[in-house]
């Protein structure tokens, strides 16, 4: 008969299996710092050993990463998903800047149509109060604020689809985002009349979502995307035509 007999688990391994899964369902962060040791325990219940034996494993792993007078943290590493050259590569290639934003555009859609469909009142609830606050930012012009915003939202949509490998990489591509990698996402908060638009987009992918609408919240997304696209090439058109204009300037300037 296919049985085998039962083995008791260790304090440890349930510790492990527990952070590990805050981790896996993008809970925990990477980079993260966690409670300090004796909190840790006492919340999760156990012995201070017992706890140092799950992080120990999990270090060894390559979950978390012990910092000397600093305390326990989630590895930074889990958020990283493309080496460092080829993310140059990303920094320095127009035609990746594009391929990200058709990327964005599949991706971002099918987790808008997961959202509506599978999303709970307390992600949608997540949701409408960032879209409140990047109404309330516009007023105060703090391009910077809004950015980082506008990233929150978008990554709202991904967690409330509760898939968590579509999670981690959408994560691991707005961290990439934040950081300049693909273009500089402040640049499109300057013009009074894109911001207008944008936050309108988001008002309308909220929209869909409150509705439940899982086709009307893919088409919200995909339609804000190819604004993104189409604004990007404008700024490219006119950062080229301002390069010649200078030039013309520069020559015939006595």
């Amino acid at each position: 008969m296919p049985f085998e007999k039962v083995q008791p688990e260790r304090l440890s391994q349930a510790v492990s299996r527990q952070i590990e899964l805050l981790i896996l369902r993008g809970i925990l962060r990477p980079g993260e710092r966690l409670p300090a040791e004796r909190d840790l325990a006492e919340r999760l219940g156990v012995s201070r050993p017992s706890l140092r034996d799950a992080v120990a494993e999990m270090s060894e792993n390559g979950l978390l990463e012990t910092r000397a007078g600093s305390g326990i943290y989630v590895a930074e590493s889990l958020g990283a998903v493309f080496p460092e050259p080829l993310v140059r590569l990303f920094a320095t290639h127009d035609e990746a800047v594009f391929d990200y934003i058709a990327f964005r555009r599949d991706i971002e859609g099918m987790a808008a149509e997961r959202a509506a469909r599978l999303g709970s009142d307390t992600d949608l609830k997540v949701i409408g109060t960032l879209l409140v606050r990047m109404e309330t930012e516009q007023s105060r012009r703090n391009a910077a604020e809004e950015a980082r915003l506008d990233a929150e939202f978008h990554l709202a949509i991904v967690e409330a689809g509760h898939n968590t490998v579509m999670l981690h990489m959408m994560r691991s591509m707005f961290g990439l985002l934040r950081e300049g990698v693909f273009f500089n996402r402040q640049v499109m908060f300057r013009q009074r009349t894109t911001r207008a638009a944008l936050l309108e987009q988001h008002r309308a992918i909220h929209a869909a979502l409150e509705a439940r609408d899982g086709d009307a919240a893919r088409a919200a997304v995909e339609a804000h995307l190819d604004y993104v696209e189409r604004a990007l090439i404008d700024l490219r058109r006119a950062e080229r035509n301002e390069a010649i204009a200078r030039q013309r300037l520069s020559h015939d300037s006595p």
